[in-house]
């Protein structure tokens, strides 16, 4: 993706956006096929996809479930340490963050927690898929067998050492590689004057990617007349929305009995 500059006006970070956009649609068709494939078959044998990312990698996690147009199957593994830390300083600050995220070992005892399957999925975001963390889970989901399902940025992760003892980063150990298509660095816009590029690029990569995969799964559990357990918005008046909601947190929490 060629830098983009000041001169081309105040709509240049969608310009970049919809060139992102672009290039997942023209190459990365089959990646999510076999990847919806994995997914559809998880949800529809009552398993679960399992999601985990850290730092900005957990947003595509929340785009995804629970919230207003998903559906039960897809298990969000959320460690607030990884997450909440928009105090910036003080508690839960950025500093720690950094820290955490590169310390082996802390994946491995996050997903000592979950009782995985090999029927399960899990899809891991990570932009660099350098990091420690990100690395000890997919290790670990790959141990019980589990096929994992990798979104993150080839061209970062190629050009950026890995930081796990395994010498290996996400796109070498996943099963499937859906290429967010955002470039080494992230943010994707060049202003005179600036040393750093401003407008990040993943947050859009994973939610394009994460909505297209979720999207093609319903459509392959259609296929199979299985119809997906879709949250509707609560916030249209007269709805019974939040019945149907309650309904389906209900049937999420008896499935997540296996998980525990």
């Amino acid at each position: 993706m060629a830098d983009k500059g000041s001169g081309e006006g105040m709509w240049v970070w969608l310009d970049a956006a919809r060139e992102i956009m672009d290039r997942i649609q023209a190459t990365q068709g089959a990646a999510i096929a076999k990847a919806s494939e994995l997914m559809a078959n998880s949800i529809a044998a009552e398993h679960w996809v399992h999601m985990f990312g850290a730092g900005h990698a957990h947003i595509p996690i929340e785009e995804t479930y629970p919230r207003s147009g998903g559906y039960v199957g897809y298990h969000p593994i959320a460690e607030l340490a990884l997450m909440n830390f928009l105090g910036v300083v003080g508690n839960s600050g950025v500093r720690q963050f950094c820290f955490l995220e590169r310390v082996e070992g802390y994946g491995t005892k996050i997903m000592e927690n979950y009782e995985l399957d090999p029927k399960d999925t899990m899809w891991i975001f990570s932009h660099s898929g350098i990091n420690a963390v990100i690395m000890d889970v997919a290790l670990a989901a790959k141990k019980r067998g589990v096929p994992v399902v990798a979104t993150t940025s080839v061209e970062h992760s190629r050009g950026t050492k890995p930081r796990h003892s395994s010498g290996k980063r996400l796109f070498e150990v996943a099963d499937v590689v859906i290429d967010s298509c955002v470039p080494k660095g992230d943010s994707v816009i060049s202003l005179p004057g600036l040393k750093n590029k401003v407008g990040p690029g993943s947050t859009l990569g994973f939610i394009s990617v994460s909505n297209t995969v979720t999207i093609e799964v319903a459509r392959r559990l259609l296929a199979r007349g299985i119809e997906p357990m879709v949250n509707p918005t609560a916030n249209l008046p007269g709805d019974n929305a939040d019945e149907v909601i309650e309904g389906y947190t209900k049937e999420y929490q008896r499935r997540l009995r296996k998980v525990f």
